[in-house]
């Protein structure tokens, strides 16, 4: 995979240039290779190969400069903030807006997500996309929704994060609907972004209300001005986080904004990896962390996302058991455990927030990799009851499934274990209702996640064989070019839990430093879960040992004996995702259309606009067209008629408006002038 002499000339590379300058290519290099991607097509080169070998070398260069980045930072310059300043954006009176990377613990470690799943992605893509005809297009977009998402997690100011917020939108609509003949890539693509729009408008009114309260839209300038809050603004607080909070609810796919997410799957399966497992849907969980100095004090807003995440996490785990494309089996576990960070949040705990997010990228990208090697090979079969008994065929495939799925349940000692127990530990030691609510949807929320998962493996690699006798003399196990990125993402799974943990959730670590808020409460509350009664500690892993058991006992016996049928109901109201898309169709959009024909279009346009200004002009002058025609007949007395009306109103014209008076010999006078 890797070419070391290609990597030793980077090397010399990055010490030629400096690492000064790094901070400005992590930046703008992906944005460089977007463009020339776009302009040249396969006319820049001589052949299309070679300019897919030219765009993975622009991605390993930028996870080089990255890595060169976080040397820099944490050995040379001892985890310092680092601020760059690029160029004066918008300066108007008291806004300053500087286009700037900031550079702190937190934004490393974002950038390490980024660059690393998207290195591993685009590899992948040169033999997953390797037949389509667009590829330079498809890989174009990849790095141009890289750019935005590093753009995103530099900012230093809330003007630039909504530019990068919005970026990546725009970005998830292409890459979506690439396959753009297809009417279900166009509807889940139309889907997403309207739906975002809801979260993006929300988040346009609290960055506001910001500037309204604040005079500044920098973070730390507003971190500064936050920490000695008086408490007559506290209402302002809450109601700026509350709108913060709906902005992410919109990006990371929280319950009520949940279900652009499943449909989204529509784009192709790296897509699925990169966006909606690493990086996108993440911004929302990123936008919490950046302001937790807002969200520490806004202490009514808190227990609504400790509940929202904790609703999420259960809505999407209960939904993920009964789907039957592997693909939104995956979608729904990414918005499961989106709800999970979002419940660490809301509990004041964003350091192990960051850290699910952060061990949740690799194991999340694992699986949709592997789901699209499953797909590949069973010549894009999606539909688990259309697999079965594949274990022998594809092994290396079974391996990286389980191991992102033992993963994902958070099994002892895999990466998801040790961010998700500690989540849940933390719900646990807070004494209050909505933590305690949060911990008891977590808990079940983990039995369907290890049945779901269990479901998953036993449907495609157990079993009896379901897919077509040609599709099975054909399958092959996953290619080298889709193999290497895999193998790298198992590794990761396997082990960045257990080595980070300590940096990222120790007890006085000093690890964040200043690039999030942690509170003095927080390790009290840290100790509280330390040291709960081991009972309680293994009350999760029970309930993922059970719903891994339910899952084994009811597809290997109640199935073969027909006994599902007496889940049909349950079956039916999870598999139509507890209704929401009916809701959401019946009460919005229909009655939304209903008021647009019949209001906006049938009442207001083809109604009253269009009788006054437009036939209402018509009609008029041709009733007055016909009622002058009629006047000029020819009869005397139909002139002295109207010269008698006319005189009256000039009359009564001169007395009212000019204020003329007119006496009696005035009066006759014009009587006998007028009958002469």
């Amino acid at each position: 995979m890797f070419c070391m002499p290609w990597i030793i000339r980077q090397l010399i590379f990055v010490l030629i240039i400096g690492l000064n300058n790094i901070y400005y290519l992590v930046i703008f290099v992906p944005f460089l290779a977007s463009i020339l991607l776009l302009l040249s097509g396969n006319y820049f080169f001589w052949k299309s190969a070679n300019l897919l070998l030219f765009s993975w070398q622009l991605s390993l260069l930028t996870f080089f400069f990255t890595l060169a980045l976080t040397f820099d930072f944490f050995i040379l310059k001892n985890g310092k903030t680092v601020e760059i300043s690029i160029l004066n954006w918008i300066d108007y009176g008291c806004l300053n807006i500087k286009l700037a990377g900031l550079f702190d613990t937190l934004t490393i470690v974002m950038l390490l997500v980024i660059t690393v799943v998207s290195l591993l992605v685009q590899y992948y893509s040169k033999t997953y996309m390797k037949y389509d005809p667009h590829i330079i297009r498809f890989i174009a977009f990849l790095f141009l929704f890289t750019f935005f998402m590093i753009l995103l997690v530099t900012s230093n100011n809330f003007i630039q994060l909504f530019t990068g917020w919005e970026g990546v939108g725009i970005c998830s609509y292409l890459l979506i609907n690439f396959w753009y003949t297809r009417i279900q890539a166009n509807k889940a693509a139309i889907k997403a972004i309207l739906v975002n729009r809801v979260g993006d408008t929300a988040l346009a009114v609290g960055i506001f209300l910001v500037f309204v309260n604040f005079q500044t839209l920098d973070f730390y300038i507003l971190s500064t001005l936050t920490a000695d809050i008086k408490e007559s603004s506290l209402v302002n607080i809450n109601t700026i986080a509350f709108f913060f909070f709906l902005g992410a609810m919109g990006k990371s796919a929280q319950i009520g904004l949940h279900t652009w997410l499943p449909d989204a799957m529509e784009g192709p399966t790296p897509v699925s990896a990169l966006l909606h497992a690493a990086t996108m849907v993440t911004a929302g969980v990123f936008l919490l962390i950046r302001c937790s100095f807002l969200f520490q004090e806004a202490t009514y807003i808190l227990p609504i996302i400790t509940i929202i995440g904790s609703l999420t996490t259960f809505l999407a785990a209960s939904i993920a058991i009964v789907q039957n494309d592997i693909k939104k089996v995956i979608a729904y576990s990414t918005c499961s455990q989106l709800g999970y960070m979002f419940m660490a949040c809301g509990l004041q705990s964003f350091n192990g927030a960051i850290f699910h997010l952060y061990n949740h990228a690799f194991f999340k990208a694992l699986l949709f990799l592997t789901a699209g090697s499953i797909i590949h090979a069973l010549d894009n079969e999606q539909d688990l009851r259309k697999m079965g008994g594949l274990i022998n065929l594809l092994p290396f495939s079974y391996c990286m499934m389980l191991i992102g799925s033992l993963a994902l349940m958070g099994f002892p000692f895999l990466s998801g274990y040790y961010s998700k127990e500690f989540i849940l530990e933390i719900s646990l030691s807070h004494y209050t209702i909505p933590s305690h609510f949060a911990f008891c949807l977590g808990t079940l929320s983990s039995g369907c996640t290890a049945f779901y998962s269990m479901r998953s493996l036993i449907l495609i690699f157990f079993g009896n064989v379901n897919s077509y006798k040609k599709i099975i003399m054909s399958v092959h196990d996953t290619p080298l070019g889709m193999l290497s990125p895999m193998i790298v993402l198992a590794f990761l799974s396997l082990f960045t839990g257990f080595f980070s943990k300590d940096f990222f959730i120790g007890l006085g670590t000093p690890f964040w430093s200043n690039s999030i808020s942690i509170y003095p409460v927080q390790y009290y509350n840290m100790v509280n879960a330390e040291f709960l009664p081991f009972y309680y500690k293994i009350i999760p892993l029970w309930f993922s040992f059970t719903g891994t058991t339910l899952a084994f006992l009811l597809f290997n016996f109640l199935l073969k004996n027909n006994k599902i049928y007496q889940f049909n109901s349950y079956y039916t109201f999870f598999n139509k995702k507890w209704f929401f898309d009916l809701l959401y169709n019946d009460l919005i959009i229909q009655r939304t259309l209903s008021i647009g024909y019949n209001v906006t279009y049938k009442l207001i346009d083809r109604g009253i606009l269009e009788t006054i200004y437009i036939t209402g002009f018509s009609k008029n002058y041709l009733n007055l067209s016909t009622l002058f025609k009629q006047m000029q007949a020819g009869h005397p007395y139909h002139y002295l008629i109207l010269g008698v009306i006319g005189g009256f109103y000039a009359i009564v014209y001169l007395v009212f408006f000019f204020n003329i008076k007119i006496n009696g010999g005035i009066l006759f006078l014009l009587i006998y002038l007028y009958h002469q």
